[in-house]
């Protein structure tokens, strides 16, 4: 059996990430590579890579430190965390469908969790899509009230797009 690891996500993962997301995400334009590289450079030890064996990464997460009540904005050009961020983002995970059951995911959620523990923020958030707000809450993720600025903020992830937050908890439990 093929062995999987989790590593840190650095620019030269780059490329895969980008074929990665264009495979993934069918229901949104995928972000340009310079939006996908300034979220590498702005949270380095928030982005992560699932590789089996030496191969390159068959899947990705991105999360950066942000604001809970002004979440990224889809394809930003730029990324500056705000020095005021109190919570750690969950931009972005996909799976290539050859690794989907591999616990590639699971693993890339536990690499977050342990990030979200080490950045002493108080809570994580993401904006699920494409049908993917179950999959979030089964990890404990709760949807947020909307509000017409939160909704009008969230279109361009399209008509489905559900923010989504977690209070860190207590114990982080990593299990692979």
């Amino acid at each position: 059996m093929t062995r999987l690891f989790i590593r840190p996500a650095h620019r030269g993962d780059l490329d895969a990430i980008l074929q990665i997301q264009a495979r993934c995400y069918t229901a949104i334009i995928p972000e340009s590579p310079r939006a996908m590289d300034a979220k590498l450079v702005a949270a380095p030890d928030s982005c992560f890579v699932a590789c089996l064996g030496d191969d390159a990464p068959v899947a990705y997460l991105l999360s950066l430190p942000w604001r809970f009540d002004d979440p990224p904005h889809l394809d930003e050009q730029s990324c500056q965390p705000p020095v005021d961020a109190d919570t750690l983002h969950l931009h972005d995970l996909a799976v290539t469908p050859e690794a989907r059951g591999s616990g590639a995911a699971g693993a890339l959620v536990a690499a977050f969790m342990t990030a979200l523990a080490a950045s002493r923020l108080g809570r994580a958030s993401l904006i699920a899509i494409q049908g993917s707000a179950g999959w979030w809450a089964r990890h404990a993720f709760a949807p947020v009230t909307m509000t017409p600025e939160l909704a009008e903020h969230l279109a361009s992830y399209g008509s489905d797009a559900c923010y989504m937050s977690l209070q860190r908890p207590a114990r982080i439990q990593l299990s692979y």
